[in-house]
């Protein structure tokens, strides 16, 4: 659940969308608002910075690019074509030929820009990715996914969409339903077979039926209450005790990335983090005597 992709050209995350904001400054305030129960059932997704909106990494390749909107079913299509015709280098087994959001999922999962977008049960999770590289104001959006995935979906304009068919784990079901869909609407799953970084993450996908929006302005054209709430966190002032605390609960790079590049990726925190004292101030866990034999320079 990267961020740290093409983001150019920026796009507020209020623009075009009302969106409920909830400011967070400490890990008390989250713990209390996710404890109490109010987002209970809910998906979320940490991004690192506030500001930034909720699009695919296909939809800011397209646009960063500038490809004509004219060729995005086209070019979105050519390069499934193109991954599956030379994994199988890598791969064995291989997903069905037909089962093209499997594919999807692997192609999100090798780093190739999709229309998918990484989104997790846990809140703590979600935390861990808003604030491990955060900006001044980092954010968890929180995603009603019951109310996401009812059926049909009412848009503010009138139109219905029916989005049981759209199930991302039905052979046939990206080409039917999202490849050329010009209505606007937004499912939530995940295809049946789960590499090991979905299942370490506890995720899921966001998957959009437009390019040409962002997840929010779609979810803000459906009819009724807001289907998301954006958390904005002040970084500075909770980073370290949030990360902290998700250390001592095992929410690490290293355990959500369970191969060498997240053990890799851990180590940044590692620099942080001492079980005897505190790197920031030398102070002395308790329990522990003060750190000696320091270099000074």
């Amino acid at each position: 659940m990267h961020d740290d992709q093409l983001q150019w050209p920026a796009e507020s995350a209020l623009k075009g969308a009302d969106v409920p904001t909830i400011r967070i400054d400490s890990w008390a305030q989250f713990r209390a608002l996710i404890d109490g129960g109010a987002f209970r059932s809910w998906g979320f997704r940490g991004q690192t910075h506030a500001d930034w909106g909720l699009w695919t990494a296909l939809s800011r390749h397209l646009r960063y690019a500038g490809v004509h909107p004219a060729a995005w079913a086209r070019q979105e299509e050519r390069i499934l074509r193109v991954f599956k015709r030379k994994a199988h280098l890598w791969l064995d087994p291989q997903p069905a030929e037909g089962n093209s959001f499997e594919w999807l999922a692997l192609m999100q999962h090798h780093g190739a820009p999709t229309r998918l977008l990484d989104m997790t049960w846990s809140p703590y999770v979600a935390l861990f990715f808003a604030l491990d590289r955060g900006g001044p104001t980092s954010a968890v959006w929180a995603f009603n996914v019951a109310r996401i995935n009812q059926m049909p979906v009412t848009l503010r304009d009138g139109r219905t969409v029916d989005v049981a068919p759209a199930s991302i784990r039905e052979e046939g079901s990206f080409e039917e339903f999202f490849l050329r869909q010009s209505l606007p609407f937004v499912v939530i799953g995940e295809p049946h077979a789960m590499h090991r970084r979905l299942v370490a993450q506890s995720s899921t996908f966001l998957v959009p039926s437009v390019l040409d929006r962002s997840i929010e302005a779609i979810l803000a054209g459906y009819a009724g209450e807001p289907l998301v709430t954006r958390l904005e966190l002040d970084t500075a002032a909770m980073r370290a005790e949030a990360l902290q605390a998700l250390y001592l609960m095992n929410i690490t790079a290293a355990s959500l990335f369970p191969d060498l590049d997240g053990l890799g990726r851990s180590l940044a925190y590692e620099l942080e983090w001492h079980w005897a004292f505190d790197p920031r101030t030398l102070e002395a866990r308790p329990g522990f005597a003060p750190p000696a034999g320091l270099w000074e320079g």
